[in-house]
């Protein structure tokens, strides 16, 4: 499961609420019986937002005789259990646990099958999830009634963690496994998408029932229904069905958006040594989505980010990343499972490090190092360094899906890659999926493979960095002896506990390095190292593998340096940073410049952001490279920053520039141009503003927004307000915070009862979607600030617009 953007602000907004919970034991699901087989027939009344089931479940007792048997079921109407046609007694306990009287005592490994008929009520799911109360409902009717035009209706599943026997009676647990068939009947003009093969499918009237059949075991959790209006895009790996399910207007970029699944599928096969496991692979994308992805075996569903246009897709395919990430996930969770949501990065480090993987393959080390550093960073950022990877002791399940379980996760991995080396590491993941496919695993199984194929002892990496919490904090100090010609590097761990790490150093002499690897072990170390010159920059974790904070004494030149000839991504960009605070200093000036042509496109987007082109050593030198930037080069994202840049100049005669820009494909540059052209010429950037096509203008809400309001364009309010909810409560820059913040503002004080409506529609739509991150609450305590700036403004059509805000906070308190 990846997530979106907006469930990452919500979900810290709820942090310090989760975390004020106490912590208890959380042990892997008892296993009283196994689950073999999962058989549904399902249909549904889409009025009541309701479904209509059937179940057969295989089981058998896991090791002692038994003559009952518990399941899970949440909120369900149970109309009849029977076995061989015989009714059973059951208890249904607080709707939540079905417990059946079996007609005998079964031993162990004994299979019987038992038949459900019931009722799904996924509204009326009432489970603890990652906040106090949520709505984790399992089964989503999305405008099941039809009546918002402008939003298909569609029916999709989420399971992890434990919703799937929201739809269907089970055994939720990760450490359960069962194969499935399941019946799918819908209106004919629907589509369906489940895991594994579509059997067959009959037509009765305007209907149509499908059968889909799932010969490998998964896990519960894993099971997915989704139904709609779809074209269906085939493409292929070898003799293996890739298919994307999208809605017609996205169907021409269907293969722009996820075309290179088959090459992931054939890298990941080959780097892992083991072939793609399952019988097809299918992406859905739906509609108001609770997450950013999941990856249902066979059946990856994907939230509303995943579309984008052609103007987006030249820029950047923001949506890469998690496609590769779902797909690793059928090796590691969906072949290989999490016994237990405690050693959920089992699942989540590797899908998360798949990504680096895959970057690595694709764009290269450096594009490989900047995506590795923005994982980390958020990682450090967060509000849970504390915390231990492999956690046993939670307040709630949900819990385990932060920071941790992906971005640290998949740094630790990065780091045993580099200590056992490529041949062990990979051999270790081969031989970890094959000798645990279909079943569930934990850490140390993990651990004791690589023990076994590497000879070492690797207690101390796993006890440090899965079992424990927290990164070493190091102090660097440097002794030089000029009489032996040797530097002492001295490495000093502040944090409280101790932790032991190979370290790579570099010594520049000149334009040669040399690389040293050294061992830490204890809080206190150093090493010495001859030279032949005084070195120009010693830099401390060279390849940037170590997960670790440094503190350390440089001057401007040692960063000056590091900016030219620092091989790792982190190191050039720490320094371009540093350097650009002394830009008064010609060097320094020259420096960003000269950063203006590294290899890697984020330190020239960086450079660009940070020079300072007022009153410079070789400003006009430093403009021509700019704008040779914003017309040639290779990353539209670069040529975008670099017309940022100049349009801060707010020379007319860069008009130009900005007018070829504003034809370009590119819609990042686009954006750009529109506003660096607003302080040229503000005529032509509204005229163009306003001719746009709406589907382009939504796109470039954010750019649009800043004219508008500088603006002050009251007839453009209406369209702010669709955007600006979004803009508010995105993970992005806190400029664009702080100007949807302003719009926000605008729009809560306007006369404009247009835009009132919009953003207040809005905000019930995000509020509902999200209201298990109780997001609801955010926007309702918005609204009621736009209540009190409306009764305060006392406008002509304050009272309407008081009237409008009320009846959309009515709809979610």
């Amino acid at each position: 499961m990846k997530f979106s953007n907006i469930l990452c602000v919500a979900l810290c907004f709820l942090q310090q609420l989760i975390f004020a919970q106490d912590p208890t034991y959380q042990p892997e699901r008892e296993k009283v019986h196994n689950l073999v087989h999962t058989k549904l027939n399902v249909d549904f009344n889409f009025a009541a937002k309701t479904m209509n089931g059937e179940a057969w479940i295989t089981a058998k007792p896991h090791f002692y005789s038994s003559k009952s048997i518990t399941l899970d079921a949440k909120a369900m109407l149970i109309h009849e259990v029977k076995m061989n046609q015989k009714p059973l007694t059951f208890t249904y306990d607080d709707q939540l646990k079905l417990t059946i009287q079996l007609p005998k005592t079964y031993q162990k490994d004994e299979e019987f099958t038992l038949y459900i008929k019931y009722i799904a009520q996924p509204e009326k799911v009432y489970q603890k999830g990652s906040a106090a109360i949520t709505d984790a409902k399992g089964l989503y009717f999305i405008n099941a009634d039809g009546l918002n035009k402008d939003k298909p209706t569609q029916i999709w599943t989420q399971g992890e963690t434990e919703a799937s026997s929201c739809w269907f009676p089970t055994i939720d647990a990760p450490n359960q496994k069962t194969t499935q068939e399941l019946y799918i009947t819908v209106p004919e003009k629907y589509a369906t998408l489940s895991n594994g093969t579509l059997i067959q499918q009959t037509k009765k009237g305007n209907l149509r029932t499908d059968y889909w059949k799932m010969d490998e075991k998964h896990a519960p959790y894993l099971f997915f229904m989704g139904i709609g209006e779809f074209e269906i895009i085939k493409d292929s790996y070898k003799n293996i069905a890739v298919d994307y399910y999208v809605e017609k207007e996205y169907a021409p970029h269907a293969k722009a958006i996820f075309g290179l699944t088959p090459e992931m599928i054939g890298f990941f096969e080959s780097k892992l040594g083991v072939a793609y496991p399952w019988v097809k692979y299918s992406q859905m994308v739906v509609r108001d989505y609770v997450s950013g992805a999941m990856e249902n075996t066979t059946a990856v569903v994907h939230g509303e980010q995943a579309y984008q246009k052609p103007g987006q897709l030249i820029d950047e395919n923001i949506h890469e990343n998690t496609i590769a990430h779902e797909l690793f996930h059928h090796w590691f969770g969906n072949l290989v499972t999490s016994e237990s949501w405690s050693n959920l990065t089992l699942n989540e480090s590797f899908a998360n490090y798949s990504e680096y993987l895959w970057r690595e393959h694709k764009y290269g080390k450096t594009d490989a190092e900047m995506h590795l550093y923005e994982q980390v960073m958020v990682y450090k950022q967060g509000q849970n360094t504390d915390k231990k990877l492999v956690r046993f002791d939670y307040a709630d399940k949900e819990e385990m899906f932060d920071e941790i379980s992906y971005n640290k996760g998949g740094a630790i991995l990065h780091m045993l890659r580099k200590y056992v080396g490529d041949e062990a590491f990979f051999l270790g993941l081969k031989t970890y999926l094959t000798e645990y496919k279909y079943q569930a695993a934990e850490v140390h199984q993990l651990r004791l493979i690589f023990e076994k194929i590497t000879g070492k002892d690797l207690n101390w990496f796993f006890n440090q960095w899965y079992f424990g919490a927290g990164h070493p904090s190091l102090e660097i100090s440097y002794d030089y002896n000029t009489l032996r010609k040797t530097v002492t590097v001295n490495v000093l761990q502040l944090q409280a506990e101790t932790f032991q790490f190979p370290f790579a150093i570099d010594i520049f002499e000149g334009n040669n390095r040399k690389r040293h690897q050294v061992f830490v072990s204890g809080k206190d170390a150093s090493f010495t190292f001859p030279y032949q010159t005084q070195p120009n920059l010693i830099q401390v974790n060279a390849d940037g593998v170590l997960l670790c904070d440094i503190k350390e004494n440089k001057v401007l030149s040692d960063y000056i340096f590091q900016l030219r000839k620092a091989d790792n991504f982190e190191h050039r960009r720490e320094a371009l940073l540093e350097v650009a605070k002394k830009q008064e200093d010609k060097n320094a000036f020259d420096a960003i410049v000269n950063a203006l042509d590294d290899d890697a496109y984020k330190i020239r987007i960086l450079a660009l952001q940070q020079i300072d082109l007022i009153n410079k050593f070789a400003k006009k030198d430093a403009i021509q490279k700019i704008m040779k930037m914003a017309n040639n080069d290779p990353k539209t994202l670069v040529q975008a920053e670099a017309i940022h840049t100049l349009g801060k100049l707010t020379d007319p005669e860069l008009k130009p520039i900005f007018l070829k820009a504003l034809e370009s494909a590119s819609y990042a540059v686009l954006g750009k141009a529109l506003v660096s052209m607003y302080y040229v010429d503000k005529p032509a950037s509204i005229a163009k503003s306003k001719q746009l096509p709406d589907e382009v203008r939504q796109i470039l809400a954010t750019p649009l927004t800043r004219i508008f309001i500088e603006e002050n364009d009251e007839t453009e309010l209406p369209f702010v307000a669709k955007n600006v909810l979004a803009g508010m409560f995105l993970t992005g820059d806190d400029t664009t915070k702080a100007l949807f913040q302003k719009a926000f503002k605008q729009i809560s004080e306007t006369n404009n009862t247009a835009a009132i409506q919009n953003v207040v529609d809005d905000m019930v739509v995000k509020g509902k979607q999200y209201q298990q991150f109780n997001f609801d609450k955010v926007v309702i305590n918005l609204m009621r600030g736009m209540i009190q700036d409306q009764q305060k403004a006392n406008k002509s059509n304050s009272e309407k617009n008081i009237a409008i805000i009320k009846t959309a906070m009515a709809k979610l308190l």
